[in-house]
């Protein structure tokens, strides 16, 4: 009678040495993968920062996200980063973003309060400097030099003589005159023209016998003389002082 013989042993493969195989694609999906896997590119460009991404074929088949390269900084954020770190919070929690935007409406508003302010001081200024000239609307005695000028066609449009009491009013009064009244740059429109002035010296300075004085007429606009200076002719000149005197002291005043 023959022994029963023992069972031959079945070799197992181990778990590690089991070939493993993903499951293979259904022939729909691969035809639906087909233009991607056939534009996308062999490599995916790995950034220098040492991010691994997924395969180009898996970000073309749409398994994967697409790498993102990091943005570029400019000299000037990085340095704005380096003063202002993006992650800290500012004035009690509030972000970058709300102080940078706040800084610059602070400084939007001090430009127009300056801007403001400079256009005030300026209209002012110049309304103090209008009241401050010698001009009929400022009643009152003015003083300045006195000179002699040969004279012709004036300003006014009125043509005179060395023996005509006339007198040529500074330029500066003059033309502050016309732009208050609106003479339009029409210097024979300027509202001095015609205006009688006395002026008034005491000619004991020279030799003469009391106080002295003249009406005269503005015909002309004096381009060398200060606001309170005023130019006649040489038959005025040489009833208020000597002619070889050339320029004197003098008050005067605007008559109604």
């Amino acid at each position: 009678m023959t022994e029963p013989q023992p069972p031959q042993p079945v070799y197992q493969t181990p778990d590690w040495e089991t070939p493993s195989h993903p499951p293979r694609a259904s022939l729909l999906d691969r035809i639906k993968e087909w233009p991607l896997r056939k534009n996308a590119p062999l490599f995916v460009r790995t950034p220098s920062d040492g991010t691994q991404h997924a395969p180009a074929k898996e970000v073309a088949a749409g398994r994967a996200p697409p790498a993102q390269s990091p943005p570029t900084r400019s000299p000037l954020q990085r340095r704005l980063d380096a003063i202002l770190p993006p992650h800290r919070t500012y004035l009690g929690g509030r972000s970058r973003r709300f102080l940078l935007l706040s800084v610059a409406a602070l400084v939007l508003v001090l430009v127009l309060a300056l801007a403001i302010g400079l256009g005030v001081g300026l209209s002012h200024n110049k309304k103090n400097s209008t009241k401050n000239l010698p001009l009929p609307s400022n009643h009152g005695v003015f003083t300045g030099d006195l000179t002699y000028y040969g004279p012709g066609l004036g300003a006014c449009g009125v043509t005179s003589s060395g023996q005509d009491s006339i007198v040529s009013v500074s330029h500066i009064t003059f033309d502050a005159a016309g732009a208050n009244r609106g003479s339009g740059g029409n210097p024979n429109a300027n509202p001095l023209c015609g205006r009688k002035i006395r002026i008034q010296r005491d000619y004991k300075e020279d030799g003469g016998a009391g106080n002295r004085s003249v009406d005269v007429t503005v015909v002309d606009r004096c381009t060398g003389c200060q606001p309170a200076d005023l130019d006649v002719s040489i038959s005025v000149f040489t009833q208020l002082a000597p002619e070889d005197r050339g320029r004197v002291l003098v008050s005067w005043a605007w008559l109604e």
